[in-house]
């Protein structure tokens, strides 16, 4: 209906612009929102306000113009002005119920729509170092960028959701020198452990079937293993000189072939973990970006030059620079050291232009919040490779802090202390995890209570849309226990006897929901959806406790059983959106 009516104005406004009363030239954004007070009516524009000025009127005059210049329609019962010039719709009645009907009529495909087809989009979230398994903090950028993408699809967008693999650079060659570390360990090689290598038990897995596969063939004894290596920082060296150290001795002993083999162990095992956890948390992904192929295919090295071709490049002490204060950024940044390796960020420029030459029209980047400071420098690359930075979002999500007992729970990836993702899941279920992470905007900061996800209380909001769910199923079921029937169609003939309050409001929330599945979808703001389902679970379990639906009056009987019906389809329809099921019994 809010479409049929953006339609009604901007047909009064043409004839207007034809009657000479506004600019022909005028091209205004039409907006319509319904209204807050049913006594305003149900939709509310404030166009007379927005073209007053360029019209040279009293806003209330140009209100009433426009009213004059509307076209009839079946659907509005009254427009009357408001205020300083808001024009109010009200609706028929009977309008109002209709979406029962449609709802019913499409199921599943309610709220659905095209309004993005034939554009493109790339998803790229969650990324997270292949160097151990996802924790809490990564749940929610995983959970936000699958139901992004589930509501872009919803709309007609052609998305793809895409994993960049960072399996090249420093922090995976800290991975392979710890697996390699633990592996001499396992073999009662006595070799001390890094500060600054990764500490989960995961890595005494991987090494632990590294040494059950290849036996002692990597073993190499501790003095050749330590021999030239700086002191670590508890004996007052510098923990990176360490690490660096011990990554460049193991591919000294080990040689190319056998370093591959403690990197790829390392790599292969912690990304399929990944992979399953992801898959098994509902989040599904259409390609796995490899890092590394940037570098096989040449592709950092040709966006290098094309900077350079493009005077964006400077040499400075050895060193590539790009320019990007240039293009706003605090300071210029190194894209080749002075050692000829390429930096992340080198990679980073050369991963977006080949997002770009992929045919994307919206390219959509989900970080943690930590990573604001590149958002300036990676704009300023895309700028400088002539593409449209409009053309990506970059969407900045906080970590989830995560409470059990009203204790927060501390975190350090490095360490091996963190709780994983597949520990939360286990605990509290996914439903209560998806929901949960995208319950506010992204880049608000989020305190997760574990104790209020696992309750069975109305306090609890995803239990609370889920029990409305299920109470419809359990009222249909006792209508078969009854030896009643639910006559879809005499429903549908008698919806004009929905008379009461409840009934009412209950309809005008169920044709929010496109709306609100539209807007939620095209600015990425999940939190919406979740919103108005507690508001439409809030009003059934009101309509709930105020009538009943099994009734010895057929018509009333079937008119409410469809009212409820409509309202467990999008209750489903809504919940499928979040990635979130909708039990038929609690």
């Amino acid at each position: 209906m809010k479409n049929n009516i953006e339609d009604l104005i901007n047909q009064a406004v043409n004839k207007l612009q034809q009657q000479g009363m506004l600019d022909a030239s005028l091209q205004p954004r039409i907006q319509v929102t319904r209204t807050r007070d049913v006594a305003h009516g149900d939709f509310a524009s404030n166009i007379a306000m927005m073209l007053a000025k360029p019209a040279g009127r009293n806003p209330r005059e140009l209100a009433q113009a426009l009213i004059d210049a509307l076209p009839d329609d079946e659907h509005v019962h009254k427009v009357e002005i408001a205020g300083p010039g808001f024009i109010n719709f009200f609706i028929h009645q009977q309008t109002t119920l209709d979406i029962i009907r449609t709802i019913l009529d499409r199921g599943e495909r309610f709220g659905t729509s095209e309004i993005g087809q034939g554009e493109k989009v790339q998803i790229e979230f969650v990324s997270a170092n292949p160097t151990g398994p996802l924790h809490v903090g990564h749940g929610r950028g995983a959970a936000y960028g699958a139901t992004v993408g589930l509501l872009m699809r919803a709309v007609g967008y052609e998305v793809d959701c895409e994993y960049y693999v960072n399996d090249a650079g420093r922090q995976m060659n800290i991975l392979a020198a710890s697996v390699w570390l633990r592996y001499l360990q396992q073999l009662d090689v006595d070799v001390p452990f890094p500060v600054n290598a990764y500490k989960g038990d995961y890595v005494r897995d991987i090494a632990a079937e590294l040494a059950s596969k290849h036996g002692g063939v990597f073993v190499h004894d501790a003095n050749q293993v330590m021999n030239g290596v700086p002191a670590d920082e508890p004996e007052g060296g510098d923990k990176e000189i360490h690490i660096d150290a011990l990554i460049e001795r193991a591919r000294q002993l080990l040689g190319d072939a056998g370093y591959r083999v403690m990197f790829e162990a390392g790599l292969d095992s912690i990304l399929a973990d990944i992979a399953e956890d992801l898959e098994e948390f509902g989040v599904h992904y259409d390609v796995w970006y490899s890092e590394q192929t940037l570098a096989d295919r040449n592709l950092i090295e040709k966006a290098v030059q094309q900077l350079q071709e493009s005077g964006h490049i400077y040499e400075s002490k050895g060193a590539l620079w790009f320019r990007s204060t240039d293009f706003g950024d605090e300071k210029d940044r190194v894209v080749i050291r002075d050692n000829g390796q390429a930096t992340y960020f080198a990679s980073d420029i050369a991963y977006h232009l080949d997002k770009f030459a992929r045919g994307f029209h919206r390219v959509i980047n989900i970080w943690g919040a930590d990573h604001h400071g590149y958002v300036p420098r990676v704009k300023a690359a895309i700028n400088a490779l002539g593409e449209d930075e409009n053309k990506l979002d970059i969407l900045l999500v906080q970590f989830a802090i995560l409470y059990r007992d009203g204790e927060r729970v501390q975190m350090s990836t490095r360490s091996g202390s963190f709780v994983t993702l597949r520990e939360l899941r286990e605990e509290v279920g996914n439903d209560a995890a998806r929901f949960f992470y995208v319950m506010r905007k992204c880049e608000q900061h989020m305190d997760f209570d574990l104790d209020l996800a696992k309750s069975q209380s109305n306090d609890n909001p995803v239990y609370y849309i889920q029990y409305a769910h299920a109470r419809v199923c359990s009222v249909l079921r006792q209508l078969a226990e009854k030896n009643m029937s639910h006559d879809i169609e005499a429903g549908n003939e008698n919806l004009e006897l929905l008379t009461e309050s409840h009934e009412t409001d209950l309809s005008i929330q169920l044709a929010k929901y496109p709306e609100v599945v539209e807007k939620a979808a095209i600015n990425a703001e999940p939190h919406l959806l979740v919103h108005y389902l507690r508001e439409l679970a809030n009003q059934f379990h009101t309509y709930y406790n105020a009538h009943q639906f099994i009734v010895e009056d057929d018509a009333i009987r079937n008119a409410r059983l469809n009212l409820i019906s409509a309202t467990r389809q999008v209750i489903y329809n809504g919940l499928h959106l979040l990635g979130v099921s909708a039990p038929e019994s609690m």
